[in-house]
């Protein structure tokens, strides 16, 4: 396999950056032509690679289902490679370095050559990895499994349609393994392969105070600011010790042995390489656990947008009619993103005070999941990526959330391998996300011997 890359990895790239150029924005209803135009591109590199029918399934109202299969022989094992086109919105556009959706190749920082643009790594290029392996062993005459791939397009949005998709398709879809590579390892000297991911709980609330803005000077101090409120309303959400005062939100949290707790911790973690590579000088989070364990192990919660009142350039002295946030819950196994929704929603309806309104919107949520690290697949890919990276990878617990894989695993009784080759340093989600080629090679090349020693 690292002959074929060097000598096709010219094409690789053009390849790549084709799609890399559609902004796939599922989050923007103005980009649904370049969803589909994204879904017909990857078509067409399925059927290049060697799949036997590719083709995009639309579902109403929502971004179509690329999905394609190859079929040799029944008696072989058959993967079902899983992987989403569509990417976050790029915004802010001035925090990059260069236009998101026009993708290049440059050093980073530390002098190494990446690949930069949005999807870079999640999930274009790690999807694009599969596809050139399967190439290559379809190539190479060295495919000895039934393949068979589906790519959504609604990832960064919850997946609202895909596990009904899967469900009508059940018949279609029947494999050994889900495989798929859209998480981080822990660093490239010491691979991780994920034995589990976290849920998501995402919620929208609005605070309505005044029917209009009002003059700061004529009523400010006598009217309550719907701000004010509502940043009372979240910051009396988390208490002293990190942990979330919503009631009952930690019934159904499975406490881990001292025995697991101590597997986990196996994993190396170097506290101030890890405060340096996201500029700050202290961590903070739930008291009693460790930094790894309250990413991969441990629920959370977290403000991830807040908006209300005049932003704009200069002064408006207006008492603001209204507030908002976006909140999100990240879950661990057990906890089931509803019950946590409707909890969260009720708790926040009956502490907000009577002189303001507030609506609690859910916005998406799904479920997490663990994986036996006994299985043949995980001991597949675990020795794949030992010979690929010279070491032996630990397990690891993902603190991100793909919520479609717990349904998938429960409609199709199929367990999936998170097989992921990004790094923390590549700024998924943020300006200036990138891949490593380093990592982009040695995705490609583990993918391919994994296919070799999962028989």
């Amino acid at each position: 396999m690292k002959r074929y890359i060097q000598e096709n990895q010219d094409r690789f790239f053009e390849e790549l950056f084709s799609l890399l150029r559609i902004p796939s924005v599922s989050a923007q209803e103005a980009r649904k032509p370049d969803m589909l135009r994204c879904a017909e591109r990857l078509k067409e590199l399925l059927l290049e690679a060697g799949a036997d029918e590719a083709d995009v399934y639309p579902v109403r109202g929502h971004n179509p289902v690329v999905f394609a299969k190859k079929m040799v022989n029944p008696e072989w094992k058959t993967v079902l490679v899983y992987g989403h086109y569509d990417v976050q919105p790029a915004e802010p556009l001035e925090k990059w370095a260069s236009d998101p959706f026009a993708p290049e190749i440059r050093k980073d920082p530390s002098g190494r050559d990446a690949i930069y643009a949005r999807g870079a790594n999640d999930d274009k290029g790690q999807l694009f990895m599969h596809l050139k392996a399967f190439e290559y062993l379809v190539r190479s005459g060295k495919l000895h499994h039934n393949l068979k791939f589906v790519f959504e397009g609604e990832e960064e949005i919850g997946s609202p349609s895909l596990a009904g998709w899967v469900r009508k398709h059940k018949d279609w879809l029947g494999a050994d393994v889900i495989l798929v590579s859209d998480t981080t390892m822990i660093s490239e000297k010491v691979p991780s392969i994920n034995c589990g991911m976290r849920g998501l709980a995402y919620l929208e609330v609005n605070l309505i105070g005044p029917d209009k803005d009002l003059h700061s000077g004529h009523y400010g101090g006598a009217v309550a600011n719907p701000i004010q409120t509502l940043c009372d309303l979240i910051s009396g959400l988390i208490d002293a010790d990190g942990r979330v005062t919503v009631p009952g939100f930690y019934d159904d949290v499975v406490e881990l042995s001292i025995e697991d707790r101590a597997q986990l911790a196996r994993a190396p973690f170097d506290m101030q390489a890890f405060q340096d590579s996201i500029g700050i000088r202290a961590v903070r989070g739930e008291k009693g656990y460790s930094t790894l364990e309250r990413i991969g192990i441990r629920p959370c919660l977290d403000v991830c947008g807040i908006w209300g009142g005049y932003t704009g350039e200069g002064a408006k002295t207006v008492l603001p009619s209204s507030a908002h946030a976006k909140i999100s819950m990240r879950l661990v196994p057990d906890q089931e993103s509803a019950k946590i929704t409707k909890l969260f929603k009720e708790y926040l309806e009956q502490t907000a005070p009577d002189y303001c309104s507030i609506e609690v919107k859910p916005c998406e949520g799904g479920e997490g999941f663990l994986i036996p690290i006994s299985s043949p697949a995980f001991q597949a890919a675990s020795r794949a990526m030992e010979e690929v990276y010279g070491i032996a990878p630990v397990p690891s617990r993902g603190g991100g959330s793909i919520a479609v894989l717990a349904d998938m695993q429960k409609i199709l009784g199929i367990d999936p391998l998170l097989m992921g080759f990004g790094l923390e340093r590549d700024t998924i989600h943020s300006p200036n996300e990138s891949f490593l080629l380093s990592q982009f090679f040695a995705g490609m090349e583990s993918i391919a011997k994994f296919y070799e020693y999962f028989r």
